[in-house]
């Protein structure tokens, strides 16, 4: 069991933020922050300080690539998982580039989310303890 991780959600789409929001809890994780576009998303990273963000790449105003720029420029060791839709091979592409750890195909399952968080805490940025 791993220990539970602290997830920011940033997605413009409501019932994706309801189902990550379920899954990431079923997996023994705690939702600390949503948030509906980048530059909230900029402003909340550092006031809720999250072990995990999960980023939607196409977003209004700040598309996910932009965002997890500006997020690792204030906090580099921050830990971004891409939450994105078939066909943007090359905006994945991107966000790794930009420092995202991994990314996760839409439509997103449990075990899909489940595995890029393993393979975001084997590449070493994410703790292997967290105390709550």
């Amino acid at each position: 069991m791993m220990i539970p991780l602290n997830v920011m959600i940033v997605d413009d789409s409501l019932i994706i933020v309801q189902k990550l929001s379920a899954m990431i809890r079923d997996l023994g994780h705690n939702v600390v922050r949503v948030c509906s576009n980048g530059a909230e998303a900029v402003q909340s990273y550092p006031l809720c300080k999250p072990n995990l963000v999960t980023m939607d790449i196409t977003m209004p105003d700040m598309d996910g690539i932009d965002t997890t720029r500006n997020i690792l420029a204030v906090a580099p060791n921050a830990s971004i998982i891409m939450v994105t839709s078939h066909g943007q091979e090359a905006m994945v592409v991107r966000a790794l580039d930009a420092g995202a750890l991994g990314y996760v195909l839409k439509p997103v399952t449990k075990e899909k989310l489940a595995a890029a968080i393993k393979r975001a805490i084997e590449k070493g940025s994410l703790p292997k303890v967290t105390f709550v």
